[in-house]
């Protein structure tokens, strides 16, 4: 059995964080992991309260899980304390972690940014370096290079600017995008764009998380970058056509929809 690890923040109410991607994993049938950084008090209407765990209770997560259960691929959610991004990227350096899936979690839904400046540089210049592809919405990439993205051909010129900050790839999820929800992945100097076929499903509760968890699976099942990334784009649009409907705001995705 493959093993692959989530270093990410809890969601109690279990449709993002830790619990998306142990679901996404499961489903994968895949044995999961996962190092919490945080604990928050949340569900599908909004963010209430977070816990952070300390750095070395971070680290000591992280030892235990590659001494003894070694990853096979590693996803990273959000991070916002940039002491706890040290240790994570110490860690994955000194255990030599392969296959890893950064989301750069950073912009809420509603636009305003999750991250101070601290951490943001963090995320920037210490954590994305070391991802072998970072999965940025919209405005996450806006934020990254510092143009605004509303067509296409701006997404392409985004991405390119992206990959100077990173040996590995950028995948631009377009779901912000007005008509379609195509995603484009740069690699190695190559745009390939993967056609999506936009939901009519408000509950879009943990999609990043899910995308890039299951990511992660592929690339740990042994798949190619390109079609590890199609498959859990195809993966995604399962959770999302399911149709499930939990919760008062923007409710989670059926993650194990073809059980």
């Amino acid at each position: 059995m493959k093993k692959v690890l989530t270093i990410a923040g809890s969601d109690c109410s279990g449709g993002a964080g830790i619990q998306a991607d142990i679901k996404t994993m499961t489903a994968h049938k895949m044995y999961a992991m996962s190092a919490i950084i945080a604990l928050t008090a949340q569900n599908t209407t909004g963010v209430y309260g977070v816990m952070e765990a300390t750095p070395e209770f971070v680290g000591q997560q992280l030892d235990c899980i590659f001494t003894d259960i070694f990853p096979d691929a590693v996803k990273i959610g959000m991070v916002s304390n940039s002491r706890i991004i040290d240790v994570i990227v110490e860690k994955l350096k000194q255990y030599q972690a392969r296959k890893i899936v950064v989301d750069p979690v950073m912009i809420a839904t509603s636009g305003s940014r999750l991250l101070n400046a601290e951490a943001m540089d963090a995320v920037i210049t210490r954590l994305i370096p070391v991802a072998d592809i970072i999965t940025p919405n919209i405005p996450e990439a806006e934020a990254l290079c510092n143009l605004q993205i509303a067509t296409p051909a701006e997404m392409l010129e985004a991405a390119e600017k992206i990959s100077g900050m990173l040996s590995g790839a950028v995948l631009i999820k377009g779901g912000h995008l007005a008509d379609v929800a195509d995603d484009l992945l740069y690699a190695n100097g190559e745009a390939t764009w993967i056609r999506g076929e936009r939901i009519n499903n408000p509950n879009t509760h943990g999609t990043g998380c899910t995308l890039s968890s299951a990511i992660a699976c592929n690339l740990a099942a042994g798949h190619s970058l390109k079609q590890s990334v199609m498959n859990a784009k195809a993966y995604v649009t399962g959770t999302l056509r399911a149709g499930l409907d939990l919760g008062k705001g923007s409710g989670p995705l059926n993650h194990c929809y073809y059980l």
